[in-house]
């Protein structure tokens, strides 16, 4: 149906305010059933009769704008009366503005622009179609300003001025029926504290840095203003602190009606804990009447976790509250700053983790798909879906982030076990695979293009961006992984893997042969220039990627397990791993027979460790181990996020190998229980809702002994492991064991 329509936008360029489209109908005979189709090159609002249609926000979502773009459907037959007004609200959303740390947006339009049709059933059978065109009505609105990185100005006291007709517009791309979830409001939390600062400021803390915005209802004198400006931290003094936002203002502005309002943004978020009321007509502050709103995609929370260790409950808490804030319709890097990118690096490292904890299916379905729309003829992947930043036809591949276009497709599928999603993306992975088997040649390494490496390690410069693990090797790595994903993919779908599988043999022969020698990685910096004394150094990451990845010999694995151990142990036992490596070392360890140090590594808590954030007071994920320093600075005022979720990866560790369950066999048909006990962690618990039903396992320390309590629904069975003992097959039910 709405291909029937126009694209329509508004004949005033009133650049980042919000137009309002109008159109009056009638309805003079019995109707049996009305829908609306509506879409936007921006972000949209719509009323029926002044009421508001469904409770989805910053609708239609964020796609490859100029590829495709969703359009929402919605019932509106007990909205319509004889007479009617349509409004639709346009603003200019991720389309259209500043998006991307300023760099032009490859694909915007001029001017945000809206779709819309509505089609009305009566109950004599006849229809009938309400499409936009130039017949519609283009007004101003009450929200004078927004945009998606600096805030919205609402102006209760502005009158809504006809601009005149809608104009059509030529723009082309593909409509497609909703795939992803919808941005919901969720989560409402009162302030908990009202904070007077050293500089003077009013500061309301709601006690959880959260995506979303804060509602204020209100009544007070016509005219009058409020303003608020958002921030994840306070600084060392207790001041205000939002110098990591960059060029994002944040900034929220409410002039009062004179009535009593309700006031919150409709057209963009927030990332933020404090709130500053940086100017606030009244001298009394009534805590109920703010409350922080988050906002994400209505993802249906399936994992579960709790355990004996309040600090490690908080960093689960934290993993959560990070994956809430950043899968607002995209899997973005941080919700707060002048970014808020689709990274595709940060996706793929927490994609198992984000399949845990919530039923993740549509979300990534719907993402990968602009991926694939995005995907150059030759195979190249970005690394941000939607690619906002660079220019058209231009792809930049790094070793680690596009290869999310294998990972997560195989991922999914993994956890949900659906063959038909991993045959939908099945042409990306293999079109992947086939570039970077044309791009490295006969070499079959990758060794081109430029690379993030280990984003942020720590073995180089502590305050720098990449660490020191050569970016070749970690590219030609992943190049290994990948393909071996693809044969596993294609090995499930009934293709012909035998070129793939010598394309591999080839890889890892090729792979072998420059990066291992003797039993040990060897490894030259990527800085050297060849001379006679070729310096060569070994990371943690290379260990674990060699490791994890299957890279090195099964009679090398050993010795690289216990080299791994040793460079843990020269960095004072701790992990000195970035964004790549990270995720993986605590199952390079615990695979390889070293379960206690990757639990050192996890009850770490001083510099660098995933508590040290916890012991800091942070209620999400950080980007940097130090974002706050021991003495209260920071680590950057460039590239600082206290809501990044990426190290959240550990939470697949915790639930694999601390509680101990795996899936088996795609989709939890079958899993492997093997739980870890740690005294210190006291008892550990933790459950998955599959397509069979609940899977919980729990182990506890019971006088001199442990006990574990493993329930299965219908339909699954269980290889379950006592520590040191032989593999018990577990059918469905409620077991009990005491050791």
């Amino acid at each position: 149906m709405i291909k029937k329509a126009n694209w329509i936008k508004s004949p005033v360029d009133v650049e980042a305010a919000v137009v309002k489209f109008r159109r009056n109908f009638c309805c003079e005979k019995h109707i049996e059933k009305c829908i609306i189709q509506i879409s936007a090159i921006g972000i949209f609002n719509a009323y029926i009769n002044g009421k508001r249609i469904g409770n989805d926000v910053l609708a239609p979502g964020w796609t490859s704008y100029n590829r495709r773009v969703q359009y929402r459907e919605y019932d509106i037959t007990d909205l319509l009366a004889s007479d009617n007004i349509i409004d639709i609200e346009l603003g200019r959303g991720w389309a259209v503005g500043s998006v991307g740390c300023n760099n032009p947006y490859p694909y915007q339009t001029e001017q945000p622009l809206v779709i819309a049709n509505l089609h009305i059933l009566y109950t004599d059978g006849d229809e009938d179609d309400l499409c936009t065109d130039d017949l519609w009505d283009v007004y101003t609105s009450k929200v004078t300003f927004s945009e998606i990185y600096h805030g919205e100005t609402v102006d209760m006291t502005a009158s809504e001025r006809l601009l005149g007709k809608a104009e059509i517009s030529d723009f082309k791309t593909r409509l497609i029926p909703t795939v992803g979830e919808l941005i919901l409001e969720h989560e409402r939390i009162l302030p908990c504290e009202i904070i007077h600062t050293p500089k003077g400021e009013l500061v309301l803390d709601f006690g959880q840095n959260l995506t979303g915005y804060v509602e204020i209802k209100i009544c007070g004198e016509r005219g009058k203003k409020i303003v608020l400006h958002h921030a994840e931290v306070l600084d060392y003094d207790g001041n205000f602190y939002t110098e990591n936002m960059r060029s994002a203002r944040n900034e929220n502005v409410y002039i009062l009606s004179g009535e009593n309002d309700v006031f919150k943004p409709g057209f963009c978020f927030q990332g933020f804990r404090y709130v500053r009321l940086t100017e606030y007509p009244f001298e009394e502050i009534d805590p109920k009447r703010f409350c922080a709103v988050a906002v994400y995609s209505d993802m249906k929370r399936t994992g579960f976790f709790n355990c004996g260790n309040e600090k490690i409950n908080q960093l689960y808490s934290n993993i959560l509250w990070g994956q809430k804030s950043n899968f607002l319709d995209v899997p973005t890097d941080c919700p707060q700053r002048d970014e808020r990118l689709g990274w595709t690096g940060d996706a793929q490292v927490f994609a198992r983790t984000a399949m845990i904890n919530y039923d993740v299916k549509k979300f990534f379905t719907k993402w990968l798909g602009d991926m694939a729309e995005e995907q150059g003829d030759d195979g190249a992947v970005s690394f941000i879906i939607p690619d906002c930043r660079n220019t058209p036809g231009e792809i930049n591949p790094s070793a680690g982030w596009s290869d999310a276009a294998c990972i997560i497709p195989w991922e999914l599928y993994l956890a949900y076990g659906d063959k038909n999603l991993l045959q939908e993306h099945y042409p990306m992975m293999k079109k992947w695979v086939e570039y970077l088997k044309k791009e490295s040649g006969s070499e079959y390494l990758w060794s081109f293009g430029k690379h993030f490496g280990d984003w942020l390690a720590l073995d180089g410069n502590p305050d720098g961006y990449k660490g020191i693990t050569p970016t070749y090797f970690i590219a030609s790595a992943f190049f290994a992984y990948s393909t071996s994903i693809l044969i596993k993919a294609g090995k499930v779908l009934g293709e012909d893997m035998f070129e793939y599988e010598k394309l591999y043999e080839k890889i890892l022969f090729a792979f072998r042969s420059k990066y291992i020698k003797d039993g040990k990685v060897h490894l030259v910096p990527d800085d050297w220039k060849n001379g006679d004394d070729e310096p060569t150094i070994e990371t943690q990451t290379a260990y674990v990627l060699a490791l994890c990845f299957g890279l090195c010999e099964e009679k090398d694995r050993t010795t690289f397990a216990k080299r791994l151990v040793e460079l843990i142990e020269e960095k004072g036992e701790s992990n000195s791993c970035g964004f790549l490596g990270t995720p993986y070392i605590l199952h390079a360890l615990s695979e390889n027979g070293y379960t206690d140090i990757a639990y050192k590594l996890l009850f770490r808590e001083e510099y660098p460790s995933w508590l040290y954030s916890v012991n800091h007071g942070a209620t999400t994920m950080w980007e940097h181990w130090n974002g706050i320093r021991e003495d209260g600075t920071f680590w950057s005022s460039d590239m600082n996020s206290f809501n990044h979720y990426a190290y959240g990866a550990v939470f697949d560790w915790l639930f694999g190998v601390a509680v101990g369950i795996k899936p088996i066999k795609p989709g939890y048909s079958e899993v492997e229980i093997t739980p870890h006990p740690l005294e210190k962690m006291g008892f550990s618990e933790g459950s998955i809702k599959t397509a069979y039903g609940e899977i919980s396992a729990k182990w506890y320390y019971e006088d001199e002994h442990i006990c574990y309590d493993i329930e299965l629904p219908e339909g699954v069975a269980a290889r379950f492991t006592l520590p040191g003992e032989e593999v018990l097959v577990l059918e469905s039910g409620k077991h009990h064991f005491v050791r």
